[in-house]
């Protein structure tokens, strides 16, 4: 959905969704900085006031209220205790974290952080969470399963978890984020493990101090989700709200990317109504159980299926229309030859304080100097970098290719390598999963349906796989000859045979 201006339907529909908005009552603007941060927060637009927040027991005092202008949702409205955590080193650091990587080398535009997305993921999630809480709308055998839903102050509780977890889920990104994570880590090692470890060693102790004090072990589960943290047991409301941020149909963190990464590269793939999305998610039963078990899940009423259709699509054009770009996948790939020369061993530390310390910033400096100066290491990486002098091109997977030859593309990045060598040639491959999410649909009769069964849709987003085999641009025409005259041969040939050979 496209930003709109305050007086307009966007922002009377955000109302809506979040009256936890400034109070009539303004007080003089003030800073609030951790002592020990060596970073500061001066957001462009921050609007001080007193109000209660409606979720949070009658008993607690009044908390100040912050708010972040934002291009995606307008305002974003934080409280002091949450500001806290914004203005974190590990928080801050996000500011300097591209969140598309190298895509601004393709779409100039998409030059947005992961501190913004951060933001947003939270704003998201505290909108869900209210949705699928909320005592009107939540039937009683949920209630019955979830008994905290109806207790006030463990209710407001879960809610300042969700929201910090939604903010924190991001702070383990390595520079330029996605690009170079499978082979700069150490093996065991991801950045959902690393934004586990972030939030006990260096958070810890600002969720301690509020009141109510949170627990760090709540805000590391729900941030990274079970399937990221299988050491770690959750239980069913856990699981829900973990959902919240990173399930595979409606997490918020996909939501609030694909709005603003479709926003920031100008394109209108990543767009769907979110609003009506978030306001028909329920807490559902799986498909022809009613309420009997604690097998639920985050599904949709029928009238927002259509909307949540829309989401899964957007997310295949934005796939596979952005982030598998083929120019795009060199440049992350050139990075990363660049970064294995560079760093220490060739690998990112995980020591907290020397991960927190490193972040696009540098890793840009050094791809300049390196850039400029022929005995720096990386340099050749560094030249195509600064210069946008990306591999070419030679071979993309085609289905036809495929029906003969299922490793068609790696045979091609073999057999070329031995010919043209090995660092002529660079072989890049994406892969994912696709649309077919089954969710729990409420039909007009209250039953509940699988959304497969449903929405003709679904069944039929394809799975996005790209493969590509790169050669540099000046042996380009070489090996489009050598492609013309070898290919269909190569095609033809046995995987046994090119083990053999």
């Amino acid at each position: 959905m496209a930003p709109t201006a305050r007086g307009g339907a966007g922002w009377s529909a955000r109302r809506a969704h979040n009256p936890k908005v400034v109070g009539s009552n303004p007080t003089p603007a003030t800073t609030e900085r951790s002592s020990s941060s060596p970073f500061v927060i001066t957001p462009a637009c921050v609007r001080l006031g007193n109000m209660r927040t409606d979720v949070r027991p009658q008993s607690s005092a009044a908390k100040r209220r912050h708010e972040f202008c934002d291009p995606v949702h307008d305002f974003i409205s934080v409280d002091s205790d949450e500001r806290r955590v914004i203005d974190s080193p590990p928080l801050q650091r996000l500011r300097h974290i591209h969140q598309l990587a190298m895509t601004h080398l393709v779409y100039p535009g998409a030059t947005h952080r992961r501190f913004e997305h951060s933001l947003g993921t939270m704003e998201l999630a505290g909108r869900v969470y209210d949705v699928i809480t909320n005592p009107s709308t939540t039937r009683e055998y949920v209630r019955e399963v979830f008994p905290d839903i109806d207790d006030e102050r463990k209710r407001w509780y879960w809610r300042r978890v969700v929201r910090l977890a939604a903010l924190c889920h991001d702070i383990g990104h390595l520079p330029f984020s996605h690009a170079a994570e499978n082979e700069l880590l150490p093996d065991g090692w991801s950045h959902e493990k690393l934004s586990r470890d972030l939030i006990f060693s260096e958070l810890s102790d600002l969720f301690n101090d509020m009141i109510p004090p949170v627990k760090a072990e709540h805000v590391a589960k729900l941030a990274v989700g079970p399937k990221k943290a299988p050491d770690v047991s959750f239980s069913s409301w856990e699981r829900i709200l973990a959902e919240i941020i990173v399930g595979d149909a409606f997490g918020v963190d996909r939501m609030d990317y694909l709005l603003r990464d479709s926003l920031h590269a100008g394109v209108v793939y990543g767009n769907f109504g979110h609003h009506r999305l978030i306001d028909t998610l329920r807490i559902l039963p799986s498909p022809g159980d009613q309420g009997s078990s604690e097998d639920m899940s985050l599904g949709v009423e029928l009238g927002g299926l259509q909307s949540a259709e829309a989401l899964l699509m957007a997310r295949y054009f934005m796939f596979s229309q952005v982030y598998f770009h083929r120019v795009r996948m060199i440049y992350d790939q050139h990075l990363i030859d660049f970064l294995m020369k560079w760093l220490p061993d060739g690998r990112i530390s995980t020591d907290p304080t020397t991960f927190i310390s490193l972040t696009d910033n540098e890793v840009a400096v050094a791809i300049s100097c390196a850039a400029r100066d022929k005995t720096k290491s990386g340099h050749a990486w560094a030249k195509r970098l600064a210069s946008r002098d990306h591999f070419r091109v030679l071979y993309s997977r085609l289905p036809q290719d495929m029906n003969r030859f299922s490793d068609a593309a790696i045979a091609v990045e073999q057999r070329t390598k031995s010919i043209f060598g090995a660092d002529s040639i660079r072989y890049a491959r994406r892969y994912d999963k696709g649309g077919e999410v089954n969710f729990p649909v409420r039909m007009d009769d209250g039953k509940v349906a699988s959304s497969i069964a449903v929405s003709e849709v679904l069944k039929k987003i394809p799975v996005i796989v790209k493969e590509y085999v790169y050669i540099d641009k000046e042996l380009l025409k070489e090996g489009e000859r050598w492609k013309e005259r070898n290919l269909d041969k190569l095609l033809k040939t046995s995987p046994m045979d090119m083990e053999e050979s």
